[in-house]
């Protein structure tokens, strides 16, 4: 048996909008990339986030409501991080958080907006996900020397 070959180790996959690839970043105070992974496009954003925090320390994680999920937010309070999220529409008992520090999310938002604004990014032209992530982090550091 040799390696798997095609879209499945490639972090390619088929999302309500087609054949895409999910960018999972983790930024600092200001908007700067600090970590990130690729996601097939189908995957839950959820997936990939323990390895993106497993190293965290800081004061409060804003994300959006993907990620409310009880066993983060116990994960983030072992580690004396607050979550800062709000609660999905769905939750029985929804947690609250603090409008006010969740405000500071759009900084994330416009990193995501700056970072596509390279076309190959946006596109996805690179075949590979090694050659993707080089690109995306070449990408990040440009938008961080701005």
């Amino acid at each position: 048996m040799g390696r798997k070959r095609g879209t499945q180790s490639q972090a390619i996959g088929r999302s309500r909008g087609g054949i895409t690839t999910k960018v999972l970043a983790l930024t600092d105070a200001v908007g700067n990339m600090i970590d990130f992974r690729l996601l097939p496009g189908q995957a839950h954003d959820l997936r990939e986030v323990p390895a993106l925090i497993e190293r965290l320390m800081g004061g409060s994680l804003l994300a959006d409501r993907a990620f409310d999920a009880d066993w983060l937010r116990q994960d983030l309070a072992d580690k004396n991080i607050t979550a800062v999220n709000p609660p999905k529409s769905n939750r029985r008992f929804p947690s609250t958080f603090d409008k006010h520090i969740y405000k500071w999310r759009q900084l994330v938002e416009n990193f995501f907006g700056k970072l596509k604004e390279n076309r190959g990014i946006a596109m996805r032209s690179c075949k590979t996900d090694q050659s993707f992530k080089v690109f995306i982090s070449i990408a990040a550091v440009i938008v961080q020397t701005k």
